[in-house]
């Protein structure tokens, strides 16, 4: 069982409509928020919070939801921000997609497959071809086998290095969002 706190979609959307919402970090790639993502929350992408984590502190005093696709990153997040000492952390519960689900509202962008079709299609693909390839070349489908056992670990240690590959490409990374441009909408939000 998890022992991150979490936030259900339901309380935070209440929160919202109050007027008395955290702050929001989504810590999804710059092409998933722009696709969609919670008004009036910051996009701080996992790798960003991870390598500035010092001097996000400084601008995160208050009660902090952190946001991704389903959970997972943002439990990172968590994690790695509970690690330098800030308190009142919480993860919004099935992400942005129970966010939807709950009928919340969502800014939207252009449309862009999110990183987990997106792990599904290459390694899918990757699988599918090596097994073809197999028919004719001896031991080519034990590249399919690495694939599957990599999807096994991503799964039991709720990581994924696929995922961390593919969000380095262009179409994930967009505008790669500048660690001063988010403190300064940080402070001024403050």
């Amino acid at each position: 069982m998890s022992t991150t706190p979490s936030l259900s979609p339901a309380v935070l959307h209440r929160l919202v409509r109050e007027g008395r919402a955290p702050r929001l970090l989504d810590v999804r790639t710059p092409g998933e928020f722009r696709t969609a993502h919670i008004p009036g929350s910051y996009n701080v992408p996992l790798d960003t919070l991870r390598e500035h984590r010092a001097e996000l502190l400084a601008h995160l005093d208050e009660d902090v939801v952190l946001v991704c696709r389903s959970g997972a990153r943002a439990a990172q997040a968590e994690k790695a921000l509970a690690e330098g000492g800030l308190p009142n952390l919480r993860v919004l519960e099935g992400g942005i997609v129970a966010w939807e689900t709950a009928g919340a509202p969502v800014d939207r962008g252009p449309e862009r497959w999110d990183m987990e079709r997106q792990v599904r299609l290459v390694a899918g693909s990757i699988v599918l071809a090596t097994g073809l390839i197999g028919v004719f070349v001896p031991g080519a489908h034990l590249i399919g086998t690495a694939i599957g056992a990599g999807l096994t670990y991503a799964a039991l240690s709720n990581s994924c290095a696929m995922g961390v590959l593919l969000s380095k490409l262009p179409y994930n990374r967009g505008p790669r969002p500048d660690i001063r441009t988010a403190i300064a909408e940080l402070r001024s939000a403050s």
